[in-house]
């Protein structure tokens, strides 16, 4: 079922499989995020620790946002981990041993990736009279490249 509001019918199915992939990505980036929060340790570790919490409330919210924007297309939206493991260009770090930097440096390759993941849908959407993706999407660039930019200047 999909809603009668004007968005181009032939591209639902399309916008809204490209809309699972920044959904992966994103709940992937927002696990990872967490157990750094859990993780970090170091001379930095009160500003990492308060800073990854504050990006995982926001990528928990994000997910949300996503997935309900993929119901709007008339799709069902992934959310199972093999599901998203299958879609998404951000992986997990499974390795218990992560330091702090490296840390910030895995975040800010995965904030880039979900940039562009989310840039190379927009010309999708030319002529899909779908502004609610475009908008959503315009909101999650602009977070993301804020992000992977504080993250690089961490970096030095």
């Amino acid at each position: 079922m999909s809603l009668n509001t004007g968005i181009e019918e032939s591209k639902r199915a399309e916008i809204a499989k490209d809309l699972s992939k920044v959904l992966a990505e994103t709940y992937t980036l927002y696990m990872k995020t967490h157990k750094y929060h859990w993780n970090v340790t170091g001379p930095m570790f009160q500003a990492l620790h308060t800073m990854f919490e504050e990006q995982y409330t926001e990528l928990a919210t994000a997910v949300d946002e996503i997935a309900e924007r993929i119901r709007v297309m008339g799709v069902k939206a992934p959310g199972s981990y093999s599901e998203f493991s299958k879609l998404s260009e951000v992986s997990e770090d499974s390795s218990v041993d992560t330091d702090a930097m490296t840390m910030v440096a895995n975040l800010l390759k995965d904030h880039e990736q979900i940039v562009r993941t989310s840039k190379s849908i927009l010309p999708k959407l030319e002529g899909a009279n779908d502004e609610g993706t475009n908008g959503l999407l315009g909101a999650r660039i602009e977070l993301h490249e804020k992000t992977a930019w504080m993250l690089k200047s961490m970096l030095g």
